[in-house]
Order: structure tokens, then sequence, then C-alpha cells
């Protein structure tokens, strides 16, 4: 569970990072902690899928080193940040 939430909150945050650093992409706050946060909980599930899972397996079963909290935040962060960048072309076409 814990796992989630990492994945969840650094997904948030990369997805208002990448909306900072990628202005065209920004879709405001709101969109894109949603859109982050859905691509934390995306990445995270990915990661296990692919079998990079230790790094989760490591967290569920209770062993929350440092090593899987940081890989936790960068799937999130990461996962974020491709899902807002992905709204953001979807949403710029549809505006066109």
């Amino acid at each position: 569970m814990e796992s989630l939430l990492i994945n969840l909150v650094s997904g948030a945050v990369g997805g208002n990072v990448a909306g900072g650093l990628l202005k065209n992409l920004n879709q405001g706050t709101l969109i894109n902690s949603i859109a982050g946060i859905a691509g934390g909980g995306l990445g995270g599930t990915i990661l296990k899928a692919l079998g990079a899972g230790g790094v989760a397996d490591a967290a569920g079963a209770g062993g929350l080193d440092i090593a899987s909290i940081l890989g936790q935040v960068a799937t999130g962060g990461v996962g974020g940040g491709v899902v807002l960048a992905v709204v953001g072309v979807i949403r710029n076409m549809m505006a066109k």
C-alpha cells in the first residue's frame, strides 16, 4: 500500500514538474496533478508487470529501504510526466 501511495504522490509531482518544463503541454495545476497521479499509478503497475517489480515487491513485503523508495519515486515521477505529455498533446490537437 505504501508503494502505491509513493507512486501516486511522486506522479503528481512529476506531472507538475513536466508541466512547468514543457510550457506548451502545461494544463494547469489540477489537470497536471490528475494526469500525474494516473501516470504514477500506471508507472508502478507497468514496472511490476515487466518483472522489475523487485522494487515494488520489497516495498510490499515491508522492506521499504531507501533504494526501493527512490525507485518508486523515479517510476512515479516519470510515469506522471509521460501521461501529462500525452494529455497535453491530445488536448492541444483537439483545440486546433
